[in-house]
């Protein structure tokens, strides 16, 4: 039976894991266009391409 730390060693936590972190980045993205910031600057906090930070904004409905 696995233990929670040979767990952690698996491929499947270890790719849920980065999911996880990269939709977390994706949801702080329009938060941070509120505050005033430019794609740009949120691209380079966040560690992403700039597409993506394009695409997470045209993915999220204005309201949120």
């Amino acid at each position: 039976m696995f233990g929670l730390s040979e767990l952690k060693q698996t491929q499947v936590y270890q790719e849920g894991k980065q999911e996880g972190r990269f939709e977390a980045k994706l949801e702080a993205v329009p938060k941070l266009l509120a505050l005033g910031l430019s794609v740009e600057q949120i691209a380079q906090a966040l560690y992403l391409d700039i597409t993506k930070v394009q695409q997470a904004l045209r993915e999220t409905p204005l309201n949120e």
